[in-house]
Protein backbone atom coordinates (compact mmCIF):
# COMPACT_ATOMS: atom_id res chain seq x y z
CA UNK A 1 0.00 0.00 0.00
CA UNK A 2 1.43 3.54 -1.00
CA UNK A 3 2.76 5.47 1.95
CA UNK A 4 2.88 9.09 -0.09
CA UNK A 5 1.05 10.69 -2.24
CA UNK A 6 2.41 12.92 -5.44
CA UNK A 7 0.49 15.74 -6.77
CA UNK A 8 0.37 16.67 -10.53
CA UNK A 9 -0.12 19.48 -12.82
CA UNK A 10 -3.02 18.13 -15.00
CA UNK A 11 -2.45 20.66 -17.65
CA UNK A 12 1.66 20.09 -18.41
CA UNK A 13 1.28 16.38 -16.61
CA UNK A 14 4.46 17.39 -14.27
CA UNK A 15 4.84 16.32 -10.83
CA UNK A 16 4.24 19.04 -8.46
CA UNK A 17 5.10 17.97 -4.60
CA UNK A 18 5.25 14.61 -2.83
CA UNK A 19 3.64 14.09 0.40
CA UNK A 20 4.17 11.48 3.03
CA UNK A 21 0.62 9.51 4.47
CA UNK A 22 0.15 10.33 8.26
CA UNK A 23 1.52 7.43 10.26
CA UNK A 24 -0.74 5.90 13.38
CA UNK A 25 1.01 7.66 15.78
CA UNK A 26 0.30 10.84 13.74
CA UNK A 27 -3.46 10.37 13.46
CA UNK A 28 -3.57 9.71 17.03
CA UNK A 29 -1.74 13.14 18.13
CA UNK A 30 -4.16 14.94 15.55
CA UNK A 31 -7.35 12.98 17.50
CA UNK A 32 -6.13 14.11 21.06
CA UNK A 33 -5.33 17.67 20.09
CA UNK A 34 -8.85 18.44 18.46
CA UNK A 35 -10.29 16.28 21.33
CA UNK A 36 -8.61 18.74 23.91
CA UNK A 37 -8.72 22.01 22.19
CA UNK A 38 -12.66 20.86 21.90
CA UNK A 39 -12.84 20.92 25.33
CA UNK A 40 -12.15 24.64 25.83
CA UNK A 41 -13.26 26.01 22.34
CA UNK A 42 -16.39 24.64 23.22
CA UNK A 43 -15.96 27.06 25.85
CA UNK A 44 -15.06 30.12 23.61
CA UNK A 45 -17.78 32.93 23.53
CA UNK A 46 -19.70 33.25 19.90
CA UNK A 47 -18.54 36.75 19.88
CA UNK A 48 -15.16 35.82 19.67
CA UNK A 49 -15.37 32.73 17.53
CA UNK A 50 -17.24 35.45 14.99
CA UNK A 51 -14.50 37.75 14.89
CA UNK A 52 -12.19 35.22 14.07
CA UNK A 53 -13.99 35.09 10.87
CA UNK A 54 -13.25 38.49 9.60
CA UNK A 55 -9.42 37.92 10.34
CA UNK A 56 -10.36 34.69 7.72
CA UNK A 57 -11.71 36.93 5.02
CA UNK A 58 -8.95 38.75 5.20
CA UNK A 59 -6.58 36.42 4.63
CA UNK A 60 -8.46 35.00 1.85
CA UNK A 61 -8.75 37.70 0.15
CA UNK A 62 -5.17 38.81 0.82
CA UNK A 63 -4.31 35.59 -0.75
CA UNK A 64 -6.55 34.72 -3.31
CA UNK A 65 -4.29 34.93 -6.22
CA UNK A 66 -1.74 32.46 -4.35
CA UNK A 67 -4.65 30.07 -4.06
CA UNK A 68 -5.93 30.34 -7.38
CA UNK A 69 -3.04 29.85 -8.90
CA UNK A 70 -2.61 27.06 -6.72
CA UNK A 71 -5.64 25.59 -7.95
CA UNK A 72 -4.70 25.38 -11.59
CA UNK A 73 -1.48 23.72 -10.56
CA UNK A 74 -3.27 20.92 -9.23
CA UNK A 75 -6.81 20.64 -10.18
CA UNK A 76 -6.66 22.76 -13.90
CA UNK A 77 -9.36 25.42 -12.63
CA UNK A 78 -8.90 28.24 -14.78
CA UNK A 79 -7.06 30.67 -12.62
CA UNK A 80 -9.89 33.57 -12.94
CA UNK A 81 -12.47 31.30 -11.47
CA UNK A 82 -10.52 30.15 -8.67
CA UNK A 83 -9.98 33.89 -7.50
CA UNK A 84 -13.89 34.09 -7.88
CA UNK A 85 -13.88 31.15 -5.67
CA UNK A 86 -11.70 32.34 -2.79
CA UNK A 87 -14.06 36.05 -2.90
CA UNK A 88 -17.13 33.75 -2.10
CA UNK A 89 -15.06 31.92 0.51
CA UNK A 90 -14.77 35.63 1.82
CA UNK A 91 -18.51 36.08 1.32
CA UNK A 92 -19.09 33.06 3.21
CA UNK A 93 -17.05 34.30 6.04
CA UNK A 94 -18.98 37.54 6.45
CA UNK A 95 -22.16 36.01 6.16
CA UNK A 96 -21.55 33.87 9.40
CA UNK A 97 -19.93 36.73 11.34
CA UNK A 98 -22.74 38.43 11.20
CA UNK A 99 -25.47 35.98 11.44
CA UNK A 100 -24.22 32.85 13.95
CA UNK A 101 -24.75 34.71 16.99
CA UNK A 102 -28.56 34.80 15.92
CA UNK A 103 -28.07 31.50 14.76
CA UNK A 104 -26.80 30.02 18.02
CA UNK A 105 -29.22 31.83 20.19
CA UNK A 106 -31.41 29.71 22.67
CA UNK A 107 -34.80 28.95 20.91
CA UNK A 108 -37.28 30.24 23.64
CA UNK A 109 -40.52 28.01 23.67
CA UNK A 110 -43.07 28.77 25.38
CA UNK A 111 -44.79 25.91 28.03
CA UNK A 112 -45.96 25.78 31.29
CA UNK A 113 -42.38 25.59 32.83
CA UNK A 114 -41.24 28.96 33.95
CA UNK A 115 -38.67 28.47 31.07
CA UNK A 116 -38.20 26.21 28.68
CA UNK A 117 -35.71 26.50 25.23
CA UNK A 118 -33.98 24.75 22.61
CA UNK A 119 -30.22 24.90 23.44
CA UNK A 120 -27.28 24.58 20.22
CA UNK A 121 -24.39 22.28 22.17
CA UNK A 122 -21.39 21.32 19.70
CA UNK A 123 -21.17 17.79 19.22
CA UNK A 124 -17.23 17.81 19.56
CA UNK A 125 -14.77 16.43 16.22
CA UNK A 126 -16.56 16.62 12.95
CA UNK A 127 -14.39 14.52 10.09
CA UNK A 128 -14.79 15.98 6.55
CA UNK A 129 -13.67 14.25 3.54
CA UNK A 130 -13.83 16.65 0.80
CA UNK A 131 -13.19 16.82 -3.08
CA UNK A 132 -11.39 18.24 -5.55
CA UNK A 133 -13.22 20.05 -7.57
CA UNK A 134 -14.06 23.37 -5.37
CA UNK A 135 -10.60 22.44 -3.02
CA UNK A 136 -11.42 25.88 -0.86
CA UNK A 137 -15.15 26.66 -1.60
CA UNK A 138 -16.17 22.79 -0.36
CA UNK A 139 -14.19 23.16 2.65
CA UNK A 140 -14.78 26.40 3.85
CA UNK A 141 -18.26 26.20 3.43
CA UNK A 142 -18.42 23.02 5.68
CA UNK A 143 -15.72 24.57 8.17
CA UNK A 144 -16.70 27.65 8.86
CA UNK A 145 -20.26 26.94 10.32
CA UNK A 146 -19.32 23.89 12.30
CA UNK A 147 -16.03 25.47 14.06
CA UNK A 148 -18.37 28.77 15.00
CA UNK A 149 -20.59 26.36 16.22
CA UNK A 150 -17.89 25.21 18.88
CA UNK A 151 -16.75 22.09 17.15
CA UNK A 152 -13.19 21.41 15.93
CA UNK A 153 -12.48 19.99 12.01
CA UNK A 154 -10.53 17.07 10.90
CA UNK A 155 -10.17 17.43 7.01
CA UNK A 156 -9.91 14.72 4.21
CA UNK A 157 -8.77 16.45 0.95
CA UNK A 158 -8.98 14.80 -2.23
CA UNK A 159 -5.34 13.75 -2.86
CA UNK A 160 -4.34 15.84 -5.93
CA UNK A 161 -5.19 18.71 -3.92
CA UNK A 162 -3.42 17.84 -0.90
CA UNK A 163 -1.16 21.47 -1.68
CA UNK A 164 -4.74 23.09 -1.30
CA UNK A 165 -5.75 20.98 1.70
CA UNK A 166 -2.56 22.23 3.62
CA UNK A 167 -2.85 25.78 2.68
CA UNK A 168 -6.46 25.84 4.68
CA UNK A 169 -5.37 24.08 7.72
CA UNK A 170 -2.26 27.25 7.64
CA UNK A 171 -5.38 29.41 6.87
CA UNK A 172 -7.24 28.94 9.91
CA UNK A 173 -3.84 28.82 12.02
CA UNK A 174 -2.98 32.09 10.73
CA UNK A 175 -6.57 33.78 11.64
CA UNK A 176 -5.51 32.93 14.97
CA UNK A 177 -7.80 29.45 15.50
CA UNK A 178 -6.42 27.77 18.10
CA UNK A 179 -4.39 24.55 17.71
CA UNK A 180 -6.25 21.52 16.95
CA UNK A 181 -9.48 23.03 16.04
CA UNK A 182 -8.91 22.69 12.12
CA UNK A 183 -6.35 19.99 10.87
CA UNK A 184 -6.11 18.83 7.61
CA UNK A 185 -4.67 15.13 7.47
CA UNK A 186 -3.16 12.34 4.86
CA UNK A 187 -4.62 9.50 5.15
CA UNK A 188 -5.88 6.86 2.42
CA UNK A 189 -9.29 4.92 2.67
CA UNK A 190 -8.47 2.59 5.56
CA UNK A 191 -7.31 4.92 7.35
CA UNK A 192 -10.34 7.14 7.23
CA UNK A 193 -12.53 4.21 8.56
CA UNK A 194 -10.66 3.57 11.27
CA UNK A 195 -11.32 7.18 11.86
CA UNK A 196 -14.77 6.72 12.29
CA UNK A 197 -14.35 3.80 14.07
CA UNK A 198 -12.89 6.23 16.93
CA UNK A 199 -15.70 7.86 19.27
CA UNK A 200 -14.14 10.69 19.53
CA UNK A 201 -14.98 11.67 16.05
CA UNK A 202 -18.94 12.50 16.28
CA UNK A 203 -19.95 12.79 12.89
CA UNK A 204 -18.97 13.18 9.38
CA UNK A 205 -19.42 15.18 6.26
CA UNK A 206 -19.10 14.26 3.19
CA UNK A 207 -19.34 15.73 -0.32
CA UNK A 208 -18.01 13.18 -2.71
CA UNK A 209 -19.34 10.35 -5.45
CA UNK A 210 -22.38 8.25 -5.10
CA UNK A 211 -19.99 5.64 -4.07
CA UNK A 212 -18.04 7.26 -1.06
CA UNK A 213 -21.36 8.24 0.01
CA UNK A 214 -23.21 5.07 0.74
CA UNK A 215 -19.56 3.84 1.86
CA UNK A 216 -19.33 6.60 4.32
CA UNK A 217 -22.92 6.28 5.78
CA UNK A 218 -22.33 2.55 6.39
CA UNK A 219 -19.49 2.74 8.39
CA UNK A 220 -20.83 6.24 10.08
CA UNK A 221 -24.47 3.95 10.65
CA UNK A 222 -22.66 1.29 12.43
CA UNK A 223 -21.35 3.64 14.40
CA UNK A 224 -24.36 5.57 15.07
CA UNK A 225 -22.84 8.41 14.15
CA UNK A 226 -24.89 11.30 11.67
CA UNK A 227 -23.62 12.43 8.48
CA UNK A 228 -23.98 15.58 5.79
CA UNK A 229 -23.86 13.76 2.48
CA UNK A 230 -23.59 16.08 -0.32
CA UNK A 231 -23.42 13.80 -3.46
CA UNK A 232 -23.35 13.42 -7.15
CA UNK A 233 -25.85 15.20 -9.24
CA UNK A 234 -27.66 14.76 -13.19
CA UNK A 235 -29.26 18.35 -12.56
CA UNK A 236 -32.36 19.04 -15.50
CA UNK A 237 -32.13 22.55 -17.14
CA UNK A 238 -35.79 22.55 -18.86
CA UNK A 239 -35.57 25.41 -21.53
CA UNK A 240 -39.47 25.82 -22.62
CA UNK A 241 -40.63 27.48 -25.86
CA UNK A 242 -41.35 31.38 -24.11
CA UNK A 243 -37.41 31.13 -22.80
CA UNK A 244 -35.68 34.37 -23.76
CA UNK A 245 -32.62 32.69 -24.92
CA UNK A 246 -31.19 35.97 -25.62
CA UNK A 247 -31.27 37.26 -21.98
CA UNK A 248 -30.32 33.87 -20.70
CA UNK A 249 -28.37 31.62 -23.41
CA UNK A 250 -24.90 33.09 -21.65
CA UNK A 251 -26.58 31.35 -18.05
CA UNK A 252 -27.21 28.36 -20.01
CA UNK A 253 -23.53 28.15 -21.09
CA UNK A 254 -22.04 28.65 -17.79
CA UNK A 255 -24.64 26.22 -16.11
CA UNK A 256 -22.77 23.69 -17.85
CA UNK A 257 -19.56 24.41 -18.69
CA UNK A 258 -18.06 26.42 -15.70
CA UNK A 259 -15.10 24.65 -13.58
CA UNK A 260 -14.49 22.53 -17.16
CA UNK A 261 -17.94 21.13 -16.52
CA UNK A 262 -16.51 19.79 -13.23
CA UNK A 263 -19.56 20.70 -10.55
CA UNK A 264 -22.12 18.58 -9.00
CA UNK A 265 -25.00 21.45 -9.59
CA UNK A 266 -24.06 21.87 -13.29
CA UNK A 267 -26.89 21.38 -15.74
CA UNK A 268 -25.97 18.42 -17.49
CA UNK A 269 -29.45 17.50 -18.87
CA UNK A 270 -30.87 19.64 -21.22
CA UNK A 271 -34.78 19.39 -22.27
CA UNK A 272 -35.58 21.73 -24.44
CA UNK A 273 -39.66 22.41 -26.37
CA UNK A 274 -39.67 21.52 -29.81
CA UNK A 275 -40.78 24.80 -30.69
CA UNK A 276 -37.41 26.16 -29.26
CA UNK A 277 -35.04 23.71 -30.20
CA UNK A 278 -33.64 24.54 -33.04
CA UNK A 279 -32.78 27.69 -32.11
CA UNK A 280 -31.31 26.90 -28.57
CA UNK A 281 -29.02 24.57 -30.16
CA UNK A 282 -27.65 27.07 -32.65
CA UNK A 283 -27.26 29.97 -30.20
CA UNK A 284 -25.99 27.40 -27.64
CA UNK A 285 -23.35 26.09 -29.79
CA UNK A 286 -22.14 29.53 -30.96
CA UNK A 287 -21.51 30.43 -27.58
CA UNK A 288 -19.37 27.55 -26.27
CA UNK A 289 -17.37 27.43 -29.53
CA UNK A 290 -16.41 31.14 -28.71
CA UNK A 291 -14.90 30.01 -24.98
CA UNK A 292 -11.25 30.13 -24.91
CA UNK A 293 -9.18 26.79 -24.43
CA UNK A 294 -5.95 27.15 -22.91
CA UNK A 295 -4.08 26.99 -19.56
CA UNK A 296 -5.60 27.69 -17.02
CA UNK A 297 -3.04 29.99 -15.42
CA UNK A 298 -3.88 32.39 -18.34
CA UNK A 299 -6.44 34.85 -17.58
CA UNK A 300 -8.00 34.76 -20.38
CA UNK A 301 -8.45 30.84 -20.15
CA UNK A 302 -12.19 29.84 -19.51
CA UNK A 303 -11.69 26.25 -20.47
CA UNK A 304 -9.01 23.84 -19.59
CA UNK A 305 -8.11 20.21 -18.44
CA UNK A 306 -10.07 18.21 -16.57
CA UNK A 307 -8.27 17.41 -12.73
CA UNK A 308 -6.80 14.10 -14.08
CA UNK A 309 -6.40 12.15 -17.01
CA UNK A 310 -8.57 9.00 -16.15
CA UNK A 311 -11.66 11.59 -15.50
CA UNK A 312 -11.55 12.45 -19.06
CA UNK A 313 -10.99 9.19 -20.06
CA UNK A 314 -14.35 8.12 -18.39
CA UNK A 315 -15.98 11.55 -19.56
CA UNK A 316 -15.06 9.76 -23.36
CA UNK A 317 -16.53 6.42 -22.47
CA UNK A 318 -19.78 7.64 -21.86
CA UNK A 319 -20.24 9.51 -24.76
CA UNK A 320 -19.00 6.64 -26.81
CA UNK A 321 -20.91 4.77 -25.15
CA UNK A 322 -24.32 6.89 -25.65
CA UNK A 323 -23.50 6.95 -29.69
CA UNK A 324 -23.54 3.49 -29.95
CA UNK A 325 -27.11 3.77 -28.65
CA UNK A 326 -27.96 6.40 -30.94
CA UNK A 327 -26.69 9.97 -29.43
CA UNK A 328 -24.96 12.06 -32.15
CA UNK A 329 -22.33 14.62 -31.52
CA UNK A 330 -23.53 18.00 -33.03
CA UNK A 331 -20.23 19.77 -32.03
CA UNK A 332 -16.58 18.33 -29.60
CA UNK A 333 -15.97 15.21 -28.69
CA UNK A 334 -12.56 15.28 -28.69
CA UNK A 335 -9.64 14.31 -26.20
CA UNK A 336 -6.04 15.08 -25.69
CA UNK A 337 -4.40 13.52 -22.37
CA UNK A 338 -6.77 15.51 -19.02
CA UNK A 339 -8.20 18.02 -21.94
CA UNK A 340 -11.75 16.99 -23.43
CA UNK A 341 -13.40 19.61 -25.75
CA UNK A 342 -16.30 21.04 -24.90
CA UNK A 343 -19.23 18.82 -26.17
CA UNK A 344 -22.56 18.77 -27.74
CA UNK A 345 -24.50 15.52 -27.61
CA UNK A 346 -27.78 15.19 -29.32
CA UNK A 347 -30.74 12.75 -30.06
CA UNK A 348 -30.23 11.51 -26.28
CA UNK A 349 -33.03 9.27 -24.47
CA UNK A 350 -33.37 8.16 -21.04
CA UNK A 351 -31.54 4.57 -21.61
CA UNK A 352 -27.92 6.53 -22.78
CA UNK A 353 -25.01 7.11 -19.99
CA UNK A 354 -24.90 10.76 -20.97
CA UNK A 355 -28.61 10.69 -19.88
CA UNK A 356 -28.79 8.66 -16.80
CA UNK A 357 -25.52 8.93 -15.47
CA UNK A 358 -23.32 12.27 -14.07
CA UNK A 359 -21.08 13.18 -16.61
CA UNK A 360 -18.08 14.88 -14.77
CA UNK A 361 -16.98 17.37 -17.41
CA UNK A 362 -18.24 19.60 -20.28
CA UNK A 363 -20.44 17.35 -22.38
CA UNK A 364 -24.41 18.75 -22.58
CA UNK A 365 -26.71 16.36 -23.02
CA UNK A 366 -29.87 17.79 -25.35
CA UNK A 367 -33.22 16.06 -25.12
CA UNK A 368 -36.10 17.67 -27.46
CA UNK A 369 -39.70 17.01 -26.20
CA UNK A 370 -43.12 17.58 -27.37
CA UNK A 371 -44.51 20.02 -24.10
CA UNK A 372 -43.94 21.09 -20.91
CA UNK A 373 -45.46 18.69 -19.27
CA UNK A 374 -42.97 16.18 -20.98
CA UNK A 375 -40.46 18.46 -20.10
CA UNK A 376 -41.00 18.18 -16.31
CA UNK A 377 -41.48 14.58 -16.20
CA UNK A 378 -38.29 13.95 -18.00
CA UNK A 379 -36.47 16.02 -15.55
CA UNK A 380 -37.37 14.02 -12.61
CA UNK A 381 -36.46 11.12 -14.44
CA UNK A 382 -33.14 10.75 -12.69
CA UNK A 383 -32.04 8.66 -9.27
CA UNK A 384 -30.41 11.64 -8.02
CA UNK A 385 -31.95 14.73 -6.94
CA UNK A 386 -29.45 17.80 -6.49
CA UNK A 387 -31.29 20.73 -8.69
CA UNK A 388 -33.31 21.73 -11.51
CA UNK A 389 -33.42 24.82 -13.41
CA UNK A 390 -36.11 25.81 -15.59
CA UNK A 391 -36.08 28.75 -17.99
CA UNK A 392 -39.22 30.20 -18.91
CA UNK A 393 -41.72 33.69 -19.04
CA UNK A 394 -44.29 32.42 -17.66
CA UNK A 395 -42.96 32.30 -13.97
CA UNK A 396 -46.22 31.30 -12.30
CA UNK A 397 -46.27 28.78 -13.69
CA UNK A 398 -42.62 27.29 -13.11
CA UNK A 399 -43.65 27.78 -9.45
CA UNK A 400 -46.51 26.22 -9.42
CA UNK A 401 -44.54 23.22 -10.32
CA UNK A 402 -42.19 22.94 -7.25
CA UNK A 403 -43.78 20.14 -5.68
CA UNK A 404 -42.89 18.28 -9.06
CA UNK A 405 -39.42 18.35 -8.91
CA UNK A 406 -38.24 16.12 -5.70
CA UNK A 407 -34.98 18.21 -5.95
CA UNK A 408 -32.70 20.10 -3.20
CA UNK A 409 -33.08 23.35 -5.00
CA UNK A 410 -35.31 24.81 -7.78
CA UNK A 411 -34.33 27.76 -10.07
CA UNK A 412 -36.38 29.81 -12.70
CA UNK A 413 -34.43 31.64 -15.23
CA UNK A 414 -31.19 31.07 -13.27
CA UNK A 415 -28.69 28.55 -12.93
CA UNK A 416 -28.37 26.41 -9.86
CA UNK A 417 -26.20 27.84 -7.49
CA UNK A 418 -25.15 27.38 -4.06
CA UNK A 419 -25.32 30.90 -1.87
CA UNK A 420 -24.14 31.43 2.08
CA UNK A 421 -27.80 32.89 2.53
CA UNK A 422 -29.70 29.56 1.15
CA UNK A 423 -29.76 25.61 2.51
CA UNK A 424 -27.69 23.62 -0.12
CA UNK A 425 -28.14 20.18 -0.84
CA UNK A 426 -30.00 16.77 -2.29
CA UNK A 427 -32.43 14.42 -2.18
CA UNK A 428 -32.31 10.81 -3.71
CA UNK A 429 -28.63 9.72 -4.65
CA UNK A 430 -27.60 13.17 -4.05
CA UNK A 431 -27.75 12.45 -0.32
CA UNK A 432 -29.18 13.95 2.70
CA UNK A 433 -28.46 17.08 4.80
CA UNK A 434 -28.26 20.56 4.30
CA UNK A 435 -24.87 23.09 4.36
CA UNK A 436 -24.93 27.20 4.49
CA UNK A 437 -27.26 29.51 6.13
CA UNK A 438 -29.15 28.78 8.88
CA UNK A 439 -29.75 24.91 8.52
CA UNK A 440 -26.07 24.56 7.70
CA UNK A 441 -25.08 25.56 10.88
CA UNK A 442 -27.30 23.49 12.88
CA UNK A 443 -26.72 20.53 11.40
CA UNK A 444 -23.61 19.47 13.69
CA UNK A 445 -24.99 20.53 16.78
CA UNK A 446 -27.25 19.05 19.85
CA UNK A 447 -30.52 20.77 19.88
CA UNK A 448 -31.22 19.94 23.80
CA UNK A 449 -34.39 20.64 25.25
CA UNK A 450 -34.05 22.55 28.41
CA UNK A 451 -36.67 22.53 31.06
CA UNK A 452 -37.06 24.84 34.25
CA UNK A 453 -39.99 24.44 36.38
Amino acid sequence: MATTITTQNPFNEKPLNTYSLFTKKQLETVLQTSQNTFLTWRETKIKKRCKLLKKLKALLLERKNDYALLMAQEMGKPITQGVAEIEKCAWLCDFYRKNSEDFLADDIIKTEAHESFISYDPLGIILSIMPWNYPFWQVLRFAVPTLTAGNTAVLKHASNVTGCALEIEKLFKDAGYPKGCFTTILANHKQIETLINDNRIKAVSLTGSETAGRKIAEIAGKNLKKCVLELGGNNACVVLNDADLDTHINTMVTARMQNNGQSCIAAKRFIVEEGIYDTFIQQFQDKIAQLNTGNPEDNNTEISVLARTDLAEELEHQVKESIKQGAIVSYGNKRMNAYYQPTIVTNVTPEMPVFKEETFGPVAAIIKVKNKEEAYKMASLSKFGLGCMVFTKDTEDALARISQIEDGAFFINEMVKSDPRLPFGGTKASGYGRELSKEGILEFVNKKTVYLK
